[in-house]
């Protein structure tokens, strides 16, 4: 079970602040992201990298992960699951589960969930909260190449989903995770040191 961190973006809403060079408990962001990934079951963990690419290699701990640079992470989100995707292709994975960086109230807990849903090379899956579909995604290894043809903007994986709802299985996580994002200004205050919630994270 691969894990994909989407950790490219550049920030736009918050002055040109990559979202992955953000500190959360002392750490750069990507670092947490991407240990909830190996932590809820998750291996190879591969991050997608974009915006100040270099800096985030200089500044944070990923030597126990893959990486790979998006050139086009301006374009958004659907250029860097392609470029996720297509590094995964060989790996052997069976599946993967896509998250976000800037989510970090979704922690090992909901990942684990997630993983547990897997059924089979064509399996698609997604954490939900009050029902609402969010993330992390997990994509079946038979659906990667059709999903990455489709995947364009800031849209990522959204069209193949709307297209394929009635195979999705929800996997129920608001008991064990938040699913804000941290986008603008007013957002970063949720990185400001531990939560309640890491306890039912397992962090």
């Amino acid at each position: 079970m691969a894990g994909l961190l989407l950790a490219a973006g550049g920030g736009r809403r918050l002055g040109g602040r990559p979202k992955a060079l953000l500190d959360h408990r002392g750490r750069p962001l990507v670092e947490h992201a991407a240990r909830v990934l190996r932590e809820g079951g998750c291996g190879p963990v591969h991050i997608v990298l974009g915006a100040a690419a270099d800096t985030v290699r200089e500044v944070a701990d990923l030597a126990t992960y893959e990486t790979s640079d998006n050139p086009d992470w301006a374009q958004g989100m659907g250029s860097s699951l392609r470029v996720g995707l297509t590094a995964l292709a060989g790996s052997g994975a069976d599946a993967v589960v896509v998250s976000l960086v800037d989510q970090p109230g979704i922690g090992a807990a909901a990942v684990a969930r997630v993983v547990a849903a897997y059924d089979g090379a064509d399996a698609l899956a997604a954490a939900a909260y009050g029902g609402r579909r969010g993330h992390p995604v997990l994509f079946g290894a038979a659906r990667w190449a059709d999903i990455a043809a489709s995947a364009e903007g800031d849209r990522g994986a959204r069209d193949y989903l709307r297209r394929h709802t009635d195979a999705i299985r929800l996997v129920e996580c608001a008991d064990v995770a938040d699913a804000y994002d941290i986008d603008t200004p007013e957002d970063l205050h949720r990185l400001e040191g531990p939560s309640a919630r890491d306890a039912g994270n397992g962090e």
